[in-house]
């Protein structure tokens, strides 16, 4: 289908199959249209229909409640049933030359292993490569699941083959259920990606604060690995807070250390428990992070008091999470623009 698309700045032209969603569509073809349906904030992708038929994926989609009348629609669950004429309100660019330009792929589960009682780390292989940056994202289905569901890559590498996530059990979840009953190696996935603006660079030459909440984490490990590979911590600070209810929430601590070990004394890692106090034995086993009773964001700030100057922040996690910590970074005057973050829900 032929969609030409008029944004406050200009017109866009692209094409979509008949079952694509318009979002990924307009997104394939390096039209940088504006989007946080995957991550938490549905509602962000609202357009107008001037001309034509769609068919709605999901009627009952919560942002439709951003919606003004029954010729706007949500971008990431419409697909077009005629060619279209449709309006954003937004100025809409083309990406950047050299952009990761979102596409669609296949992958196939290759590896699976329980971290927690609740959370699984997998490796995904692609059918071909994929070029992304640190801290990005991609959409996940599986067959017979409905919808799309976002999951943050652990590891970073250009032209990857090989995905790596963690995932959380959410409970009624259908990707959930699917994953931690009846997936197992070998098993198909459509992915589309790479997505998010979350994302962290060597030349951004400032001192980096993470902030996570459960598999949150993921998108912070490939983050750190980069600056990492770059030696970026030789010259700026790098502050990360993990949040989990217990200790037995806990994963990567061991990939954690090794992090503190291989960076350096300019970058540290805290385990805020929020659910029981710290035990004896985890400073113990592990020597090389730091341990703290607290909620995350409360934890972060009262250890980063006075301390954010020249800070891009990163947050993860839960939406509630992730707003109690943008509270407290505002809060702190970090500005906006050095405050990135994607919500998972």
């Amino acid at each position: 289908m032929k969609i030409h698309l008029n944004a406050r700045n200009r017109a866009h032209r692209f094409e979509a199959d008949a079952d694509e969603k318009l979002l990924y569509a307009a997104l394939s073809d390096a039209v940088d249209l504006p989007y946080e349906c995957g991550s938490g904030t549905c509602g962000t992708c609202r357009a107008r229909i001037l001309e034509g038929e769609i068919d709605d994926g999901w009627p009952d989609a919560p942002g439709r409640k951003f919606l003004k009348g029954p010729d706007e629609i949500l971008l990431c669950q419409c697909t077009a049933r005629t060619d279209l004429v449709i309006e954003v309100s937004s100025f809409v660019h083309t990406m950047e030359a050299g952009a990761s330009t979102p596409q669609h792929f296949k992958g196939r589960v290759s590896a699976m292993r329980r971290l927690t009682h609740d959370v699984v780390s997998l490796d995904v292989q692609l059918d071909g490569s994929m070029d992304y940056d640190a801290g990005q994202f991609v959409m996940v289905r599986a067959a017979g699941v409905p919808g799309y569901r976002g999951w943050s890559m652990v590891n970073y590498e250009r032209s990857a083959r090989k995905l790596q996530f963690v995932v959380k059990n959410k409970a009624g979840g259908g990707l959930s259920t699917w994953l931690f009953e009846r997936a197992a190696e070998g098993a198909e996935l459509d992915i589309f990606g790479p997505l998010g603006r979350a994302t962290f660079f060597p030349a951004l030459a400032k001192n980096i604060l993470c902030i996570a909440g459960g598999s949150g984490i993921a998108g912070m490990m490939a983050i750190i690995a980069r600056a990492a590979h770059d030696a970026y911590f030789t010259q700026y600070r790098g502050d990360v807070f993990f949040g989990v209810r217990t200790m037995k929430d806990a994963f990567f601590l061991g990939e954690l250390a090794d992090f503190v070990e291989r960076c350096g004394e300019k970058f540290s890692v805290t385990i805020a428990l929020s659910d029981e106090p710290v035990p004896q034995a985890a400073a113990r086993d592990h020597p090389r992070l730091h341990f703290a009773h607290g909620l995350v964001h409360e934890i972060a700030g009262a250890r980063m008091s006075g301390r954010y100057q020249n800070v891009r922040a990163y947050l993860a996690g839960p939406p509630p999470a992730v707003d109690a910590s943008i509270r407290t970074l505002l809060q702190a005057r970090l500005s906006t623009d050095n405050i990135r973050y994607d919500k998972f829900s």
